[in-house]
């Protein structure tokens, strides 16, 4: 099988979307499937035995990092001698867009992944004009593929109530051999509680943008002077928060991979995620596997994981104050969060990426069985 995929987003920025690809393509690459990655500038030259074409892109104003790739943009001299079986485009929105467009004109099956929910992050922005014209949008690039794979039974839900068509689900998994309570660290401890590793520890992880409310965590710390927070992530808001949480015991370690994430996650106590537009949520499940129970709002994809009193505490999603109380209640009842954290860790360790890469692997197949009977027209 020989896949092409298209991707708006890729190393070295670090999201749900590359951390799904850096768990997909290994895995292909273990089971003999060809592939070819097309991706921002700037990305590698490969990955995971994955040759990779970079093109150039248009940086976006709001986060100059994301880089806005036009449809019309180089990409079908390789393609074309790739010669791909299946195009999966992740989270198409401009190259995206142009991929799935390319593939129909050539009889080329395509699947499309949704990711994130950029309409809903636009309207958080106060971009409500502009967010319905992108919610419009996105379901007529994605109604254009053959199957549209969700990441949650949430977003599946959702997108079918806004007229998306050929909708599946493909959840995603965690590496617990990496993410684990083994990895926790006396180190990490002391680095993560500004030297006070006896004080109750929270932690977030992710990128440091506005829509992720990391801020809502100030009123926490109010709240419980005693209890000490780390901030795991870089991203347009990092100087913005440093401001916020200036004068509290919060510490900023920047972006961290590998043994340290996984470390950085263990010595902690409780992982707070106040985000409310999440499809999916990869962290929340990279904290259950590391033993962690989640403070999370009762909203989104990460639902399909967090369950109110079995292995988190969730909060209505706009009600900062009940968000200080749930981190209230799970700091100071540790029976509550010894009980939420085995809980948490028995959910991830069924949530494995092996299975979720065997799902999406039959899901092409259903799609290639489908489009089978259509002689394809040549290439252009």
């Amino acid at each position: 099988m020989r896949i092409a995929l298209f991707t708006e987003t890729f190393l070295p920025r670090v999201d749900g979307i590359t951390n799904t690809l850096c768990h997909v393509l290994p895995r292909f690459a273990e089971r003999r499937i060809e592939t070819l990655l097309f991706a921002p500038a700037g990305a590698p030259a490969s990955f995971a035995q994955t040759p990779i074409v970079g093109l150039r892109g248009v940086p976006l104003p709001q986060y100059p990092e994301f880089k806005i790739i036009p449809p019309w943009a180089r990409f079908r001299a390789a393609l074309r001698t790739f010669k791909p079986d299946l195009i999966h485009v992740l989270n198409p929105v401009t190259l995206g867009a142009g991929a799935i467009f390319w593939a129909k004109r050539a009889s080329v099956p395509v699947v499309a992944s949704y990711h994130t929910d950029v309409p809903g992050f636009m309207r958080r922005w106060g971009y409500c004009t502009a967010a319905e014209l992108m919610r419009r949008y996105m379901r007529w690039v994605h109604n254009h593929a053959d199957l549209n794979l969700a990441p949650s039974r949430f977003t599946l839900r959702t997108l079918q109530q806004e007229g998306y068509r050929n909708l599946a689900l493909w959840g995603r998994g965690v590496d617990v051999q990496r993410f684990n309570p083994q990895k926790r660290s006396e180190h990490w401890r002391r680095r993560l509680s500004a030297d006070q590793p006896e004080k109750p520890l929270l932690l977030f992880v992710g990128r440091l943008s506005y829509e992720k409310r990391v801020d809502w965590v100030r009123s926490a710390l109010e709240a419980l002077p005693d209890v000490r927070f780390a901030v795991v992530g870089d991203g347009p808001a990092r100087p913005h928060l440093e401001r916020v949480f200036a004068g509290t015991l919060t510490v900023f370690t920047g972006a961290l991979r590998g043994d340290d994430l996984a470390a950085a996650y263990a010595s902690a106590d409780v992982f707070v995620f106040p985000s409310p537009n999440e499809t999916l949520g990869n962290v929340v499940l990279e904290a259950m596997a590391s033993g962690l129970p989640v403070v999370a709002p009762n909203s989104g994809g990460l639902l399909d994981h967090a369950q109110e009193g079995v292995n988190a505490l969730l909060f209505p999603p706009e009600d900062r104050s009940a968000f200080v109380m749930q981190v209230q209640r799970i700091v100071k009842n540790s029976g509550l969060r010894a009980q939420l954290s085995r809980a948490a860790l028995l959910h991830a360790q069924q949530c494995t990426w092996e299975r979720s890469v065997e799902a999406l692997l039959q899901a092409y197949e259903r799609v290639l069985r489908t489009q089978a009977r259509f002689a394809p027209l040549a290439l252009q």
